[in-house]
């Protein structure tokens, strides 16, 4: 074994004898420790003003400690004998209210699961006949002379459906509409015009019109 003391270098970290002053692979120097003893401060020495003021500082400081553990405990005491005074909510027995009555529990009772209502049934076309003949706005239209009364009937198709409202409507007041049940209309011609006066008939949604032109008697 070596008697000569080995250093490791700082920055490499490689390791030589303790003689040398720089290191062999880097050449970082070495640094040797100091051997001095360091001096006292004038805080710790007695009879001096910074010890002095060192010592007051220190009772000051106990004295704020000892009051804030004070003022700690307290707090504690405080907070324990408001919760003995007043006890978590559900800890209290259950008391009904004076003079309210308490409620009552009724059942709900599940209504019975109703039955869809069927379907409406949907008109798949309108149309307008005169004397069995069906009549348009474009052609095959009837004519009337003044005074004439002529029956009109409106059908829906298909001829199953019931119960259906039909409803007549002119934009002419040279034409008197007298809507009758089954979809019928007696028309009668108040006076004489120049071209066609329209009619209109409504039913479930469907809207159909046609012409009537005036006849001379």
């Amino acid at each position: 074994m070596s008697m000569i003391p080995e250093v490791k270098c700082r920055r490499c970290g490689e390791t030589f004898s303790a003689l040398r002053s720089r290191c062999p692979n880097c050449g970082t120097r070495r640094v040797t420790q100091s051997g001095r003893t360091p001096g006292t401060t004038p805080g710790t020495v007695k009879g001096t003003a910074s010890y002095e003021r060192a010592e007051t500082n220190t009772k000051w400081q106990m004295i704020f400690g000892l009051i804030l553990v004070v003022a700690v405990i307290l707090a504690v005491i405080v907070m324990v004998t408001t919760s003995l005074k007043n006890p978590v909510e559900g800890d209290k027995p259950n008391k009904a209210t004076p003079g309210v009555p308490e409620e009552v529990f009724t059942p709900t009772l599940e209504a019975p699961p109703t039955t869809p209502p069927p379907a409406t049934p949907v008109i798949e076309s309108l149309g307008i006949y005169y004397f069995n003949k069906q009549v348009d706005i474009e052609d095959n239209y009837p004519s009337q002379a003044v005074d004439e009364e002529i029956k009109y009937q409106a059908k829906a198709f298909p001829m199953t459906i019931t119960g259906l409202e039909y409803k007549w409507s002119t934009d002419s007041d040279a034409l008197e509409l007298t809507p009758e049940e089954g979809g019928f209309c007696t028309i009668k011609r108040l006076s004489a015009t120049t071209g066609g006066d329209k009619v209109t008939v409504e039913c479930g949604g469907k809207t159909t019109s046609f012409l009537i032109y005036n006849r001379k008697a």
